[in-house]
Order: structure tokens, then C-alpha cells, then sequence
């Protein structure tokens, strides 16, 4: 009898020990369940402040405005013709630094308003696009002013992640290392589009997806590699809601709430196309757009978010 006791009080510790440690677990996976993201718990509690994401009011082109509780970050720069429409809305920003510049392509839609920084008195500190070169000479201009201006310019890559400070970052998910190797190469034929910048913001349990232009070819090549990585709430519209994007796998695998699109009113392509819209209400997905709603504004405290159109 003297020997059952001390060993009944041991096998009682040890079951509370157990339990204690049972109930943290659970405690934990709950947290990151409620969130509908995967170690969604470790980031929630590394985030600090508030982040808002503003699609631009910039016509037929792109210009996301992302600012962190540290930094200043803008997805691409809109068209040429819709220069003073980027400096408006940075404006009323507030906006007169830019730690980061990511240019998802050269095409003019995305770049051309890269002169309302260099000669608008911007303090610019790091500039990133898809590595490759072209001969586009809003790109070849880009540049040769970034590098008069001291401004570094650094490629992405699938796998690369940029630290945006606050807890939130940016997950570089293409083009692949492979894609960029054979673009470096001279005589080899581009598709910009399908050279697009595609990365997901993470901030918290908050996610969003930046597609650029991709198009479906890109979409399948991102799901063959990074299909446990595109899972995110918001969706920017690849190719401002064209039907060479979208594709249902990738719908699929996103799983968005809501989808933005950037456009402008009557634009000659027609976007959004109605097979677009169809497949983002077949998903039940709330969606905005730039022609009809305005500048569109998210803002997140890394738990939960909060979508406004200016209209």
C-alpha cells in the first residue's frame, strides 16, 4: 500500500502534465482554424498596426498602393496617358515616399507612369520587376533614369520574399528561376503577360493574390508548384478581368471573397469580360471595379478586413 500511493500521485501528475498540454494545442490549431489560413496563429501575432491596400483609380491600367505599419509599397504605375490620374491619386494618398516599386511587366499599362516618380520629387528606395529585359523603351527609359537617380533595381524570382516591415511580406510565387534563366537569354521571344510578377501579400491571417497580367498558362504553372500557396481572400483580377485568366482550377485553388479590378469605363478590350464576371459570381465572390466603384481600399489589422469603393 505504501508503494500504490506515491505512484497513484505520480500517474495523477503526469495525467494533468498531459492535459495542460492537450489544451494548448487545441487552443491553438481553434486559432487557426477561425482564421481560414494556414499558420495563421504565428503570423497574427508577429503583425502590429494596420495595413490598407488601395487599387488606384487610374483608368485602363494598374496602380495597388500598399501601406504597411513600416512601409510604402506600389504595384506597378499605370499608363502614360493616365499620368496625371497616378499623381492625383497619390496625392491624395498622402504619399511622398516609396520604399518599394514592384513592376509586375514592361507593358505601358503597368509602367508608364514610372516618370511621375522620377520627376515628381518621390524619394523611390528599391525598385523590383520580373529580371528580364526588353526593348520597350518606357522599360529601356525606366531604366536609365532609375540608375541617374541612384535607384536600385533588383529581379524577382519564384520563391524570393520581400520583408514590406509591420509583419507583413510579400511571397514571390513567378516567374520561376527557369523562365527568368531562358528570358535573359538573347533572340528569346517574350510573353510579357505570362512574365508577370505574381506574388501573395500576407499579413496576419489577411491574404491577397497580385497576378499582373497572367494568363492562364501562368495560372497552371503556378498550381503545379505553389498550389498550397495561392490560398488568399482577395484576388487582383489578372489582366483586368480578361478571359485569357481566371481559369477555373485557379479559382478553384485561390478560393477568394472578393475580387478587384482594375479597368477603365468603356476601354477598347471590353474588360471585364462577362465570362470573368460569371466565373468570380459562380464563386460566390463579392467583386469591385475601378471604373465603377473608384479607388478601392482594404484595410486589415491582420485579423479581419474591411473592402470600400470610393462610389
Amino acid at each position: 500500500m505504501k508503494f500504490l500511493k506515491p505512484l497513484a500521485a505520480f500517474l495523477l501528475c503526469m495525467s494533468l502534465l498531459l492535459l495542460a498540454g492537450c489544451g494548448n494545442q487545441n487552443a491553438s490549431g481553434d486559432s487557426a482554424s477561425a482564421s481560414g489560413a494556414s499558420s495563421a496563429s504565428s503570423q497574427t501575432s508577429s503583425v502590429s498596426g494596420t495595413l490598407t491596400v488601395k487599387m488606384l483609380n487610374v483608368g485602363q491600367g494598374d496602380a495597388i498602393l500598399i501601406e504597411t505599419p513600416e512601409q510604402t509599397v506600389l504595384i506597378d504605375t499605370s499608363d502614360v496617358d493616365e499620368r496625371d490620374k497616378l499623381k492625383k491619386e497619390l496625392k491624395k494618398a498622402g504619399v511622398k515616399n516609396i520604399d518599394k516599386v514592384i513592376l509586375t511587366h514592361p507593358h505601358a499599362d503597368h509602367i508608364g507612369g514610372m516618370d511621375v516618380l522620377f520627376d515628381g520629387g518621390y524619394k523611390i528606395g528599391m525598385i523590383y520587376d520580373n529580371g528580364m529585359p526588353s526593348t520597350s523603351k518606357l522599360f529601356t527609359g525606366y531604366l536609365k533614369k532609375a540608375k541617374a537617380q541612384g535607384v536600385k533595381r533588383q529581379g524577382l524570382k519564384a520563391g524570393d520574399v520581400l520583408d514590406l516591415g509591420g509583419g507583413a511580406r510579400f511571397e514571390v510565387l513567378s516567374p520561376g528561376a527557369d523562365l527568368v534563366k531562358q528570358g535573359q537569354a538573347k533572340g528569346y521571344k517574350h510573353d510579357p503577360n505570362n512574365e508577370s510578377v505574381v506574388g501573395r501579400l500576407v499579413f496576419g491571417s489577411f491574404t491577397m493574390l497580385f497576378t499582373g497580367d497572367a494568363e492562364k498558362e501562368t495560372e497552371a504553372a503556378i498550381l503545379q508548384s505553389h498550389r498550397d500557396g495561392v490560398k488568399s481572400l482577395v484576388l487582383k483580377a489578372p489582366h483586368h478581368g480578361s478571359h485569357t485568366s481566371s481559369s477555373k482550377a485557379y479559382l478553384d485553388a485561390v478560393q477568394p471573397e472578393v475580387c478587384l479590378i482594375s479597368c477603365g469605363a468603356g476601354n477598347d478590350y471590353g474588360h471585364p469580360h462577362k465570362e470573368t464576371l460569371a466565373a468570380y459570381k459562380k464563386i460566390k465572390a463579392r467583386m469591385f471595379e475601378t471604373d465603377k466603384n473608384g479607388t478601392i481600399t482594404i484595410t486589415t489589422d491582420g485579423k479581419t478586413y474591411d473592402v470600400k469603393g470610393e462610389k
